[in-house]
């Protein structure tokens, strides 16, 4: 008796998941109005919900390489990030100072002291 074979994984779930996100990322770096974006978003899920019965495994291998070519052909060139994440407008804006141990505390006080006359 042998074990049946799950033809998909649960990574490959996950795979068409994160493609499904960054087509939907990408509509909206390219749509200002929220209700125009709305109407792109149900056509990406028409996409894909058209091949989510592909079985055969070289063809549903063809079918991503192919959603992979078109999202890599359309990508936006300047996505929209989030000004507080990296690479966004205020990444790093308001840095706390830098911490100083006890020693280079001690060495600054008594340079601020002789510098005044205190000893």
């Amino acid at each position: 008796m042998s074990a049946s074979v799950v033809p998909f994984s649960q990574a490959h779930r996950f795979y068409v998941k994160s493609l499904y996100r960054r087509f939907l990322t990408n509509s909206l770096n390219w749509t200002i109005n929220r209700a125009l974006w709305r109407e792109k978003a149900i056509e990406i899920r028409a996409e894909f919900e058209r091949n989510r019965n592909i079985t055969d495994p070289r063809a549903l291998a063809i079918v991503l390489e192919q959603a992979e070519a078109k999202l890599a052909e359309e990508l936006h060139p300047d996505p929209y990030r989030v000004p507080t994440a990296p690479d966004g407008t205020k990444w790093e804006r308001n840095t706390p100072p830098p911490m100083f141990t006890p020693a280079e505390k001690e060495a600054a006080r008594q340079a601020i002291n002789e510098s005044v006359g205190f000893m």
